[in-house]
């Protein structure tokens, strides 16, 4: 009983000084607050404006991260909303609605009246009711220069059927928030964790709302036992049980003025309604088995066939007090919530092509000395060895092994046919972190998102495909447009513009057919100027060579089967 007693004061004691810190996040962030809602109110009468639903053919969308990409429950379409990008000066927000049709591979503009605020980093969740409803819940606007923020607590709804935005008004919700997670879950909506940020102060939450969708109530949930820490932006799923998995996710604490500390948490806890008890519900930790995910934060989540999560991408921070280094990931993982088991997911390469392509070849004279004397110019995989702090402070060396680039995807084979042979080169995604995923028909899409290469950050516009079942190859249903990647560096002077302007160069351009495995060391020496002028002097080698990666990767992609005469584009990706 003691021990009891004394957990449950250490538990009370908690609460209290987050129902402190989230007083004094409300009262110096009400300012900025109201700053941001004068600007937040001008976009709403711009919006007001609109008067009937217009629908309009467009090219795909401008790139952003932190939207929100939804499936249709009755169409073939793909739904996406919101976001931000950032061009190196100004923050833009966005309330756009895009629909992108699957079958005839089409985007549609819709400007619909009323729309919500613009935002970035909600949640959305889609319900078949009344022909389908999208369901967004809170995020963020942030001031163009990117300082001040404002969390919204609203609730929306878009009927689908109809066309129609309609904001619902429910006391009793949970507080302005950024980060969190939002899942259906039987004829309810279950909300949990997230964020809010002023200039000066932060607070992570770990609380539980549920909303009733018969009802348009929502009720606060008081789960018994130890549940996760403070976060945002971790993994929330349903099971097949009806239980809610709430994986990872990041959290940040001040270790002393000025200084902040982050965490990438890798804990998994589950949820579950007690039989029989309306309205209570549980937390367990778990610890699956299998191929876990190495810590990360920025990665995204979507449900894949048979209720397995599917987990993509994201960047392992490596954090030091004043600066932060991040290695950006593009692998896949999938979590089996039955088995409670992780493991990695490899790509098998088109395998049905390959034979094809070698019954109907014909052999050639010393065919196998060729291919092994073309064996050693070959990228071999390489080894990546870091160091990550775990949640207890201990610090945990990782070894991970990462393929030559372009080469994932393919099978190992004895007589593999090489490059040649083999087909079109192998595409994957760059990697990347806020991507937005969503799965149609055992198939998962993934747009956008972001990477950084030295202080730039770039934020992508393209649009892959991967069939789940097969688990052969992506697909790339949009590609990367070079042209759209804007940088805008400060600068003192005209003069400076016009050195700057001066500087553009070239960028050695992509051979038709030609693997990224050739192209980069072919051109690597370039990279490697173009990222040591982005980074600037002093950055570790290390560093330099990732952006140097990054960049070429994001050239090849926006690239290869397009431009093959090379643009002029300046360093670092205009």
């Amino acid at each position: 009983m003691g021990k009891k007693g004394k957990k449950e004061k250490k538990g009370r004691g908690a609460e209290k000084t987050a129902a402190k810190m989230e007083k004094k996040v409300s009262k110096r962030s009400r300012k900025e607050e109201e700053d941001l809602e004068a600007l937040i109110a001008h976009f709403q009468t711009l919006d007001a404006r609109k008067t009937q639903v217009v629908e309009t053919p467009c090219s795909p969308p401008s790139p952003r991260l932190n939207a929100s990409l939804s499936t249709h429950p009755e169409k073939d379409e793909l739904i996406l909303f919101g976001g931000e990008y950032f061009n190196g000066q100004k923050t833009f927000l966005y309330n756009e609605l895009y629909v992108y049709n699957i079958r005839k591979d089409s985007w549609t503009k819709v400007e619909i009246p009323n729309p919500p605020p613009r935002r970035c980093a909600h949640q959305a969740v889609v319900v078949p009711q009344g022909g389908g409803q999208l369901w967004i819940f809170g995020g963020e606007f942030a001031s163009p220069d990117g300082e001040q923020f404002y969390h919204y607590k609203d609730l929306w709804v878009l009927h689908l059927a109809t066309k129609t935005w309609e904001q619902v008004r429910s006391p009793g919700g949970p507080s302005g928030r950024s980060g969190h997670r939002m899942v259906a879950w039987k004829r309810q909506l279950i909300l949990f964790g997230g964020f809010h940020e002023s200039t000066r102060d932060y607070i992570y939450y770990n609380d539980v709302y549920a909303f009733n969708l018969d009802t348009f109530t929502w009720s606060k949930l008081s789960p018994s036992g130890t549940g996760p820490t403070p976060r945002s932006g971790c993994q929330m799923t349903v099971t097949p049980q009806g239980n809610i998995i709430i994986y990872g996710g990041y959290s940040k604490q001040r270790v002393r003025k000025d200084v902040d500390r982050g965490t990438q948490h890798s804990d998994m806890f589950l949820l579950k309604a007690e039989d029989g008890s309306e309205g209570k519900w549980s937390w367990t930790r778990i610890n699956p088995s299998g191929a876990k995910p190495t810590p990360r934060s920025g990665f995204s989540v979507a449900v894949a066939p048979n209720h397995q999560t599917l987990l993509f991408g994201g960047v392992c921070d490596e954090e030091e007090e004043e600066s932060l280094e991040g290695d950006f990931l593009n692998d896949l993982h999938f979590y089996d919530p039955v088995r409670n088991r992780w493991f990695a997911g490899q790509l098998k390469g088109p395998k049905a092509e390959k034979r094809r392509r070698r019954r109907g070849r014909k052999a050639e004279p010393g065919g196998a000395d060729k291919q092994a004397a073309k064996g050693p110019s070959a990228q071999e995989p390489l080894e990546v060895v870091r160091e990550v702090v775990s949640e207890d402070g201990t610090v945990v060396t990782i070894k991970q092994v990462l393929a030559a680039p372009g080469a994932a995807g393919q099978l190992e084979s004895d007589d593999d046919d090489g490059p040649e042979e083999a087909g079109v080169a192998p595409v994957e995604p760059s990697p990347r972190s806020n991507a937005m995923l969503a799965v149609k028909h055992g198939r998962l899409y993934l747009y956008g998102g972001m990477f950084e290469a030295g202080d730039r950050q770039v934020t992508l516009s393209d649009l892959y495909c991967l069939d789940l079942h097969k688990m052969e190859e992506w697909m790339v249903l949009v590609e990367t447009d070079p042209e759209s990647q804007e940088w805008l560096e400060e600068t003192d002077t005209d003069e400076d513009s016009e050195e700057a302007e001066g500087a553009e160069e070239e960028h050695p351009s992509v051979a038709p057919g030609e693997l990224f495995a050739d192209y980069l060391p072919r051109t690597e020496q370039h990279w490697l100027r173009c990222a040591r002028e982005s980074v600037g002097p002093g950055t570790p080698e290390r560093r330099v060579l990732r952006a140097a990666q990054a960049l070429a990767q994001a050239f090849y992609d926006g690239s290869a089967g397009r431009w093959t005469k090379g643009g002029a584009v300046p360093c670092g990706l205009k």
